[in-house]
């Protein structure tokens, strides 16, 4: 079980997409699953994406400053991922 860090519901982690910090810093959206680094999870929604975004939760999850053009990125992840 993992909780989102948009809205806060404890829920299995294969409904859930992982956000993915790596060793390099860079952060994605890891669709795998599997891939090496820091780890924050979040419905496969667009209202839960906006709420992390409003609470700061991959701020908090990573203990770090996230610049706009990651969530930018991120956003257009997603919306990808939603269409397919």
């Amino acid at each position: 079980m993992r909780q989102c860090i948009g809205c806060c519901e404890m829920k299995n982690k294969r409904e859930m997409l992982r956000i993915l910090k790596t060793t390099e810093g860079e952060i994605t959206i890891d669709v795998t699953g599997k891939k090496n680094g820091r780890g924050a999870y979040i419905c496969a929604s667009k209202e839960c994406f906006e709420k992390a975004v409003k609470n700061r939760g991959l701020e908090r999850s990573f203990k770090m400053s996230i610049p706009k053009e990651v969530y930018e990125n991120l956003e257009k992840e997603l919306n990808d991922i939603e269409t397919k």
